[in-house]
């Protein structure tokens, strides 16, 4: 992606800052001088006291949570720890499913597949790995028939909602590491996006909740 791509900032106090990570930039620095640039080097440039918390896969956008200090990140971590952060994601993935305001559960163990790394792989002996998902809205073309998702990972695995949406048979559009070929040329990039984070504030206790729809 181009360095000039904008990271952004959608919200910030003593605390934590929240942005919105364009998809195709990392979420922190790589091996190689070549992966260096990435969103927390880009956010600590300007706020020093800036400390990763989670991260987004490089082809994923979307909210991406930061916290402001140690005692913060403390906080913020240990809230992951506990599954007290909500995060729910939105997703075009390939052929049809029935428009249904009810969660279904996809409830499969995941592997590193470590042959092929950095792919991940259903396995009985991988890590539990939960998402629950439902589809909001169909999207019918003569080229192509695709479905919109909404995700929720009750468990935070790499390459998690990838993995887990070609196990069942709808892998995401664009995705160039999970899906056959004709399901990665429907996009041109990995449809998927952190649409939503809502998470106990670490110094007053109280809910945030944000918003960043996907623009695809």
């Amino acid at each position: 992606m181009s360095q000039n791509q904008s990271i952004s900032l959608l919200y910030q106090d003593d605390a934590l800052l929240v942005l919105n990570k364009p998809f195709g930039l990392l979420s922190v620095p790589g091996r190689g001088e070549d992966k260096q640039d990435c969103l927390s080097a880009r956010v600590q440039a300007q706020f020093t006291d800036a400390l990763v918390v989670h991260r987004l896969d490089m082809a994923t956008s979307g909210l991406l949570l930061m916290a402001r200090g140690l005692g913060a990140q403390r906080s913020l971590n240990a809230a992951f720890e506990n599954r007290q952060i909500e995060k729910r994601y939105a997703a075009c993935v390939a052929g049809l499913l029935p428009i249904d305001s009810q969660w279904q559960t996809i409830d499969l163990p995941i592997l590193v597949d470590w042959p092929n790394r950095p792919l991940r792989t259903i396995h009985l002996e991988g890590q539990p790995s939960v998402t629950r998902w439902r589809c909001i809205a169909n999207e019918i073309h003569a080229e192509k028939q695709t479905s919109r998702l909404e995700l929720e990972p009750l468990t935070g695995r790499s390459h998690q909602l990838r993995v887990h949406l070609q196990a069942l048979g709808h892998p995401i559009a664009g995705d160039s590491l999970y899906a056959p070929t004709e399901v990665q040329a429907l996009a041109t990039r990995l449809l998927l996006h952190a649409s939503s984070l809502s998470f106990p504030h670490p110094l007053s206790g109280e809910t945030l909740t944000l918003h960043c729809p996907a623009d695809f």
